[in-house]
């Protein structure tokens, strides 16, 4: 009697043991599948940067132009929301060109952008035209002009027996010069204005420091009688 009871107590105990081992593996698979959720959790919320568009980007602008003119803002979204290729750093535009419509308030991608061709064309927004005046040394800084210098540009006028030299424009971006011709980037109302002072005055550059440049009321001399 007593060996059947002691039988008895020692299933009881392995049952009880065992089921607690049930319960034990439950309870560590069930923590896990929720730490697992929580992890997943903190990261799809987990803030990002990216880049979104503050207004509208046509087909064909350039990346540089986007930087540069500022049409892009950083946003932070959660991850979960990122899109994929989402570009979180501005320096990914360099070099690249829109390949498609961008609305605003969208994230700018790696899908909404291409490589370059390395054109002028690259180098201008939609507003934007690059033009080429003639001109000669002395004009161009003694050849010191170059692709990414900025001037402003002079000319001379003769008013009878007065001549007058004028600031016509200031910071203009030089897109490239080759021989005596230069290529600048204009708004098409400052493109009419250097065609005309190329065919009726004489255009001279003046190099701008690369850096506390700054723009200021437009200097004009007179030299000779009144007139």
């Amino acid at each position: 009697m007593d060996g059947i009871m002691q039988n008895k107590l020692f299933a009881t105990r392995q049952g009880t043991i065992f089921l607690g081992v049930i319960a034990a593996v439950i309870a560590a698979i069930a923590l896990i599948v929720y730490l697992n959720h929580y992890r997943n959790s903190v990261n799809n919320n987990a803030m990002s940067p990216v880049l979104v568009a503050k207004a509208f980007v046509p087909k064909g602008t350039p990346g540089d132009v986007v930087k540069s003119s500022g049409i892009y803002t950083i946003s932070h979204v959660a991850k979960s929301a990122l899109q994929t290729g989402a570009f979180v750093d501005p320096s990914a535009l360099t070099g690249m060109v829109a390949v498609t419509d961008i609305g605003e308030g969208q994230q700018l991608t790696e899908a909404d952008f291409g490589p370059a061709s390395g054109g002028v064309t690259d180098q201008l927004s939609p507003t934007q035209r690059a033009v080429v005046i003639p001109l000669g040394s002395p004009q161009q800084v003694g050849g010191q002009i170059g692709a990414g210098s900025h001037v402003d540009i002079y000319v001379t006028l003769t008013k009878g027996t007065r001549s007058v030299v004028t600031e016509l424009l200031q910071d203009v971006y030089v897109l490239g010069a080759s021989g005596d011709n230069v290529t600048l980037r204009a708004t098409p109302q400052q493109a009419g204005q250097l065609i005309y002072a190329s065919q009726n005055a004489q255009p001279w550059l003046v190099l701008r420091p690369v850096v506390a440049a700054s723009t200021r009321q437009r200097p004009v001399t007179g030299i000779g009688a009144g007139g």
